[in-house]
């Protein structure tokens, strides 16, 4: 979903005291979405009234459609790397001054509750800082940040990037390279090293791996991955334990239901929604998405796997969504779920938490009623039992005051401790520490939150290389269009292959990994 890919912020958790409170209070301003008026979308789960969208912001996120579509989505490429510049080993002096510390992200729950943490949690200890999370819609979240890249002036110091989106900004220098900081403030040997790898190294490494050597832009943020979401009222207690028999089981209970779909899933031409769908699959299903060694794509992606995988989505599980599926996401994913018009969906496990409010579901009117009706599960096995990586990393911007930079360093350090990781969990984050992905604080915090520690060891990333906008834009487009009747699933998928081999073999960057 990354996104990003893209939060379990337990937005659905009753808060109990402090940091939670807080974050109960700002949730109590986002507005009621009564889902059972008809044609009335849900948004994301939970959602805070309040938009942190600077005017700046805003207006760049307007110009991107404009402007990056020719020079951030093409990766800025003009044939010769860049080295990122490198951050100091040790946190420079931090000003006594006010300041105002900046990120960037895309607006849901998990952006929302950051800024709410930080600016409980963090200003204990620098009381004069102020934490701002400057919000942009998802579609926009790329060109937002990458157009003020390519102008070498931003108005955020911390930008929230996707994995992919890392090979991108090191290549353009536009973030620090902190493995000199890492390796003198971090404890890594207290992360999974993929996930370490995942949100903040380049060139990246083999799934569940970490190159070492390799050097660091970034810090885990917010891990994420997808969640099996099934109604135990239709299906029974016991998830379905392999693709075949989740499908069987979707198709059943479709039958059993009028009015009740089978599936809901990611389908839309936008983010990177029907292409994390589409890769999901023809991931349990043993297929790949290129040879990150040579850097083949056709022949590879388009395999038998590759086509088995595409065959399952398009002419098994897209029969058995709703009308009008074609364009859907996560809000309308979760709307089908909590409106009681889905058997089984899939949904990024950060973005869940709202499907536990009784003021967004007809399915109870007490957190405890509704769970009695949703169970939360891994993905089903197949041929292998990978899962998608999703979450992001916090970087440097090598554009903000130096000020500015030495106070992201501090903030990064502060973020990392196993103590503010659990409070992090606590509050409705999902870490990336160990420690605190096995602590109570985050596996008692909510009903998926199990879910995601299993999977880690499960997590397949996508191609973690510069020009990964414009390969996502290709499988988006084609796996969208084979979704919706326009392709035939394997028109679709060779086009989608020979199009990306294309633009791999018209870049002279260097970099892969992450499958």
């Amino acid at each position: 979903m990354t996104p990003v890919r893209g939060s379990a912020l337990a937005a659905a958790v009753d808060p109990p005291a402090h940091p939670q409170q807080l974050l109960g209070e700002a949730r109590s301003k986002a507005p009621e979405l009564p889902a059972q008026k008809a044609g009335k979308k849900m948004r994301h789960p939970e959602r805070i009234r309040r938009l942190s969208v600077s005017g700046r912001t805003a207006q760049l996120a307007t110009a991107a459609v404009l402007v990056a579509a020719t020079m951030a989505a093409c990766g800025q490429d003009d044939g010769a790397d860049s080295s990122a510049p490198k951050a100091p080993a040790t946190i420079p002096e931090l000003t006594k001054d006010p300041l105002t510390l900046s990120f960037i992200w895309f607006d849901w729950p998990p952006a929302h509750a950051l800024e709410a943490f930080a600016n409980a949690e963090y200003t204990k200890e620098r009381p004069n800082v102020t934490i701002k999370v400057n919000t942009v819609p998802n579609a926009n979240w790329h060109d937002a940040m990458f157009t003020q890249f390519a102008a070498h002036k931003t108005d955020f110091d911390i930008p929230i990037l996707d994995s992919q989106h890392i090979g991108e900004a090191v290549t353009n220098g536009n973030i620090l390279d902190i493995t000199d900081f890492v390796k003198k403030n971090i404890d890594v040997k207290a992360y999974n090293p993929y996930l370490l790898a995942a949100y903040g190294q380049f060139p990246q490494a083999e799934t569940g791996k970490r190159d070492e050597n390799a050097s660091l832009y970034g810090l885990p943020l917010l891990g994420d991955t997808w969640t099996m979401i099934y109604r135990k009222d239709l299906i029974g207690d016991k998830p379905p334990q392999t693709w075949d028999e989740m499908i069987s089981v979707a198709e059943k209970c479709q039958a059993d239901n009028p009015g009740v779909s089978g599936l809901a899933f990611h389908q839309a031409n936008g983010s990177d929604a029907a292409a994390v769908t589409y890769n999901t699959v023809n991931g349990v299903y043993g297929g790949n998405l290129w040879d990150a060694k040579t850097r083949k794509i056709e022949g590879v992606l388009n395999d038998a796997a590759g086509q088995e995988a595409m065959d399952v989505l398009v002419n098994k599980m897209k029969p058995l969504t709703a009308k009008g599926s074609g364009n859907w996401f996560i809000d309308e994913v979760n709307a089908a779920v909590a409106q009681g018009k889905a058997c089984i969906g899939f949904n990024w496990i950060a973005a869940s938490g709202g499907l536990l409010d009784p003021k967004q579901s007809t399915l109870g009117t007490t957190r405890e009623q509704i769970l009695d009706k949703l169970g939360f599960a891994t993905l089903p096995r197949q041929k292998t039992n990978l899962v998608p990586l999703g979450g992001m990393g916090m970087h440097v911007s090598a554009y903000s005051p130096k000020a500015n930079q030495a106070e992201a360093l501090n903030f990064m350090k502060w973020f990392e401790r196993a103590d503010i990781q659990k409070k992090w969990a606590a509050a409705g984050g999902v870490p990336a520490r160990t420690d605190a992905l096995q602590s109570p604080e985050f596996l008692n915090a909510g009903p998926f939150n199990q879910v995601y520690a299993d999977s880690v060891p499960r997590m397949r990333d996508m191609w973690n290389v510069p020009e990964y906008a414009r390969l996502v834009d290709i499988e988006n487009t084609n796996v969208n269009a084979a979704l919706n009747g326009a392709k035939k699933p394997k028109d679709a998928l060779d086009d989608i292959a020979k199009e990306q081999q294309s633009v791999l073999d018209s870049g002279s960057r260097k970099g892969g990994g992450g499958l």
